[in-house]
């Protein structure tokens, strides 16, 4: 069955035996973006978090079927070296990451919590940020959530200013 969707702004189609197979999969081994991880194959854990359409969504146990025509944003896509989102700045900045397997999960699942709520407080991060970290990185990754809002509300300023 061919199914396309956009990937990190490019149009792709690929071909999979089985329609309910999960969207991971086919990012990791179709598309070879290895930035989104697999780990519970449950949709627990939040590793393999992306966004469809700008949603936060568990890619190991959602099925490729449902991005036909529809948006989809990995890791790869979030930022870029010349051009970092505000979490990954912040990422950085206060040295989150210890094994760093879970990260990219962590990261997206902000980015998506940040659109909906720009200015979270540490409840909203509780309710919202529920992906498992297996080091205990969660003290610096809340530091980093508050300052990645900080960095997004100074870029748009910045930005509003411009126009």
């Amino acid at each position: 069955m061919e199914i396309s969707f956009t990937v990190n702004d490019v149009l792709q189609t690929v071909n999979v035996e089985d329609e309910n197979t999960p969207l991971l999969w086919v990012i990791r081994d179709i598309l070879d973006l290895k930035g989104t991880k697999f780990g519970c194959g449950k949709a627990a854990c939040g590793a393999c978090t992306l966004h469809v359409d700008g949603e936060a969504v568990r890619s190991c146990s959602y099925a490729v079927k449902f991005v036909q025509d529809k948006t989809v944003t990995t890791i790869e896509g979030l930022g870029n070296r010349e051009n970092p989102h505000p979490v990954q700045l912040a990422w950085v900045e206060e040295i989150v990451p210890q094994c760093g397997y879970c990260q990219p999960g962590f990261m997206m699942a902000t980015a998506a919590l940040l659109k909906k709520v720009p200015k979270p407080t540490d409840e909203d991060i509780d309710n919202n940020i529920i992906n498992v970290c297996r080091c205990g990185t969660y003290y610096r990754m809340r530091k980093a959530i508050h300052k990645a809002a900080e960095i997004q509300a100074e870029k748009d300023t910045n930005e509003s200013n411009m126009v």
